[in-house]
């Protein structure tokens, strides 16, 4: 049985969009409450529609995909990527959103009719998700029937706690496997934090983390104790043991190792004020960066990188090389930082062709981008296509929707005004790609159309998705292992 469709619903949602844009102030301290409230329910069941659509998308793709012959181990590549696109996110996250979309759509009915009413958070929903994610299906849908009336009244991490005890209670066996599967998974990661700082995470079973965090805080606290940490606190002296335990350094301040400070020569060498930049994690103060070159107590390794003075952009590098290696693939990540699809914060994996070499495309610095794994993967798909200058990355999917991002310049000397932002993005459609029934979500004019409330519901145990899509979605379970 298939949903009742909305005219314009596009249309519609641009409508209300604009209406909340424009919306005056509360008159009364009530009246913002009574506001917050009902934004934070309409908030709610935005979220829940976003994951039908979501499940929509996947499902009409894969049935279309069946209907051209492709087989169903290659039917959805790229979905999660269009998703990530479409809500100015990166593949990993847009992946796990088409996750959490089939999970709650499918194994979690009461879940997600508390998120579609609006009594329950978008990240309570996920909390039950990540849960419930390595329990067969029926019995999620066992633990979310339990969970049914809890779901509204208690907060996030007692929720989590309570879907976890229940979860494990479902399956014991399934659970022992599950944390088996999680040893296997310990890696550790950084990512960039505010203020010049960053995160060093590391992802480790239970007693391995709390022997290292109990050894590091045992050791400061002697050090502390016997008043051999100066003027350091006892938390400073634990990040400063880490580092000179993982480095073998002397002290935490002695870096060996080259790392690709990009300045420009007012900076560095006088007192310009244009930051620094350390490529895929973000600006450094020129103050901060000077200090860095001049007080390390290890070696540093300078390499000078040449701008054109007009937009302060790399120069030009060609290759007679099918590979981007050596310094022309040193100076794409310089340029790119992180991912260069937009949104996309990933570290950089492969330097490779906007334009195939197979289409004609040559290995020089216009036809480069630094992609991380995936999205290097999914440009490659039936449908996509990159386009790329050393100033900008255009990505066209399967839709017919194009998004673009801008590079940012190396020496902000020369920055234009308008490319001032490191990742500018924007998304339009194009006429005649992907399914033209699905309408167009991204033109800024859209037509005007009556809106007509959403019937679907779960009954007799049927859950939404089933009631949605029927036979469609049981053929999509066939051929779709469970998580």
């Amino acid at each position: 049985m298939e949903a009742e469709t909305i005219p314009d619903a596009s249309a519609e949602i641009s409508r209300w969009q604009d209406a909340l844009s424009n919306l005056p102030p509360a008159r009364t301290e009530a009246e913002a409450i009574d506001r917050i409230t009902a934004l934070e329910e309409l908030t709610s069941a935005a979220a829940a529609a976003q994951a039908r659509e979501t499940l929509t998308f996947d499902m009409r793709r894969r049935n279309r995909e069946a209907e051209e012959g492709v087989s169903s181990k290659n039917q959805g590549k790229g979905i999660g990527s269009e998703i990530a696109l479409a809500r100015k996110v990166s593949r990993a996250r847009g992946s796990t959103l088409l996750k959490f979309s089939r999970s709650l759509l499918i194994d979690l009915p009461h879940t997600y009719s508390a998120l579609k009413a609006g009594d329950i958070s978008e990240e309570k929903a996920r909390a039950v998700a990540k849960e419930t994610d390595w329990l067969p299906r029926d019995k999620r849908r066992q633990v979310d029937e339990r969970m049914a009336d809890r779901l509204a009244e208690v907060g996030v991490g007692r929720l989590g706690n309570e879907v976890r005890a229940l979860a494990q209670q479902a399956d014991q066996k399934s659970a022992v496997e599950h944390l088996e599967r999680r040893t296997e998974e310990r890696a550790v990661s950084v990512r960039p934090a505010p203020d010049n700082m960053a995160y060093l995470t590391a992802l480790l079973p239970m007693p391995r983390a709390v022997a290292v965090y109990a050894n590091l805080k045992k050791s400061a606290a002697a050090l502390v104790g016997t008043g051999q940490s100066g003027q350091r606190t006892q938390s400073q002296v634990m990040a400063d043991l880490l580092v000179e335990r993982t480095t073998g350094q002397e002290t935490a301040e002695a870096v060996p190792t080259e790392i690709h400070l990009v300045m420009n020569d007012d900076s560095l060498v006088g007192q310009g004020e244009a930051p620094a930049w350390l490529p895929g994690f973000g600006p450094l103060p020129a103050g901060a960066a000077r200090e860095f070159v001049s007080e390390n107590e290890a070696p540093v390794f300078l390499r000078r990188l040449f701008t054109r003075p007009e937009d302060g952009q790399l120069v030009r590098m060609d290759s007679k090389r099918r590979e981007f290696s050596g310094l022309l693939r040193r100076m794409i990540v310089i340029r790119d930082g992180v991912c260069r699809s937009p949104w996309c914060d990933a570290q950089i994996k492969h330097a490779d062709h906007a334009t195939a070499v197979a289409a004609g495309g040559q290995t020089e610095w216009g036809n480069a981008s630094g992609l991380c794994a995936s999205c290097n993967f999914v440009k490659e798909i039936a449908g996509w296509r990159h386009e790329a200058t050393p100033e900008k990355l255009t990505v066209r999917t399967p839709t017919g929707h194009r998004y673009e991002t801008r590079t940012r310049p190396i020496d902000s000397r020369a920055r234009k005004a308008d490319a001032a932002d490191n990742c500018v993005a924007a998304g339009t459609h194009e006429a005649g790609g992907g399914d033209s029934n699905l309408g167009d979500a991204n033109t800024v004019k859209r037509r005007r159309g009556s809106h007509k409330s959403d019937q679907s519901h779960s009954a007799g145990g049927t859950s939404i998705a089933e009631y949605l899509f029927g036979t469609q979605l049981r053929a999509f379970l066939s051929t779709t292992p469970t998580e």
